[in-house]
């Protein structure tokens, strides 16, 4: 992502019960501070400012993590959405967006709290072909009840 980005992206929760538009992405970033990982259970927050932001089904509770942040998320599934700081922006999770490879981090942030082998990820070992072929066996029993990513109606009766 270079400079703005003004493209409308869709985007929404792991069951379907929220689902947005957002556009005009500025400063996609990675936070490692500890409330965003509290927040998203994960080694870091994947973040990126939007201008502007609608939500096309229902809407996300919200946790007020700080006096000055607050958090919206699914409260049917849990799934993170948005960082809201008062009176300045609003940030949606890029794992929420649909096509979340369209919008990759440009910086990080909260350093102080990098776990510290966050920094080895990327050459961490995979699975051998071996595992990875019993796992596809494993992967092929499974029946997905996530949203898909787009909107539809034509969802699962088991998330509606």
């Amino acid at each position: 992502m270079s400079g703005e980005e003004t493209d409308i992206k869709s985007g929404g929760c792991q069951c379907g019960a929220v689902r947005y538009c957002a556009e005009g992405f500025k400063r996609p970033s990675i936070c490692h501070c500890r409330m965003c990982q509290k927040a998203v259970g994960g080694p870091f927050a994947a973040l990126v400012v939007v201008e502007n932001l609608s939500w096309t089904r229902g809407e996300p509770a919200y946790f007020q993590s700080s006096n000055l942040v607050r958090r919206g998320f699914c409260r049917d599934c849990g799934t993170p959405l948005t960082y809201e700081f008062e009176g300045s922006h609003i940030d949606i999770t890029i794992a929420s967006l649909d096509q979340p490879d369209l919008v990759a981090p440009e910086i990080q942030l909260g350093l102080e709290n990098r776990l510290s082998w966050c920094e080895g990820l990327a050459v961490l070992p995979t699975r051998t072909e071996e595992a990875e072929a019993a796992a596809q066996d494993v992967f092929a029993r499974i029946r997905n009840h996530q949203h898909p990513d787009r909107d539809t109606d034509a969802w699962p009766e088991t998330i509606r």
